[in-house]
């Protein structure tokens, strides 16, 4: 006789158990959602603003994400790309690898979003009439260029002569030619 009356109770415990469960998780979800009044969770993992604070590349910042804006061009985009960079992502370049990646590209000008510096072994190999384009340029390496007759321009001067960049070629240095990654991994 027992046994009989204590399954419908155990039934009814059961299904009031089950209840709490999905009326606890019910309201657990509503809590943890995203909120997205506030916007939810980001989802961007790019560069907004530049990392540098040098003034010049702040400006030069503005100046391309209007172009990459409005002109209907990659080549702008990835200026801006590259400016908003770190340091250790924008690594220098040589004169020589210059000369080299420019060796048949024609009167193209050589886009590097970093500095340039002078190479001593590129003596003779320097091509004549060279325009380059860079955020820095060394002393020497400036001199050696215009020396050959060539023209060492700024971003804000590039993007006068070409604003949506044509006629260009962009380069850009090793970026694991730096002593410190010797010691990564």
């Amino acid at each position: 006789g027992l046994g009989y009356a204590f399954v419908p109770v155990m039934g009814a415990i059961i299904a009031g158990l089950a209840l709490a469960v999905v009326l606890f998780w019910t309201v657990r979800v509503a809590i943890m959602g995203v909120d997205l009044i506030a916007g939810g969770r980001s989802k961007k993992a790019t560069r907004t603003s530049a990392s540098s604070s040098n003034p010049y590349i702040q400006i030069l910042v503005k100046l391309y994400k209007f172009l990459a804006r409005r002109a209907e061009s990659k080549f702008n985009a990835i200026v801006l790309k590259r400016l908003m960079m770190s340091r250790a992502n924008r690594p220098v370049i040589s004169l020589r690898r210059i000369a080299e990646l420019m060796e048949n590209k024609g009167d193209k000008i050589a886009v590097v979003v970093a500095t340039v510096s002078d190479d001593q072994r590129v003596m003779d190999k320097m091509p004549s009439g060279m325009r380059v384009c860079a955020l820095r340029f060394t002393e020497s390496a400036r001199a050696r260029i215009v020396n050959n007759g060539g023209e060492c321009l700024t971003f804000d001067q590039l993007a006068l002569i070409a604003p949506t960049g044509s006629n260009t070629a962009v380069v850009r240095g090793s970026k694991n030619a730096r002593e410190s990654t010797k010691h990564f991994g």
